[in-house]
């Protein structure tokens, strides 16, 4: 599933939180010490266990 622009805001804003309160990270973050860069790697290589639940609308079928 293709994340949109607002989901991925979402992820790395929450992320970036997490890490920041002392959360582990879950790549290898030699060399960056940015919580925000550190998220943005994270979402990139696709290890963080968050999951996306989309709504979607009712079909309605033609009268």
């Amino acid at each position: 599933m293709k994340l949109t622009k607002f989901e991925i805001a979402r992820i790395l804003g929450a992320r970036a939180l997490q890490l920041s309160m002392g959360a582990p990270p879950v790549i290898n973050i030699k060399g960056m010490n940015d919580a925000i860069s550190i998220a943005e790697k994270e979402v990139e290589s696709n290890k963080l266990p968050i999951t996306i639940q989309r709504i979607m609308p009712e079909k309605k079928e033609a009268a």
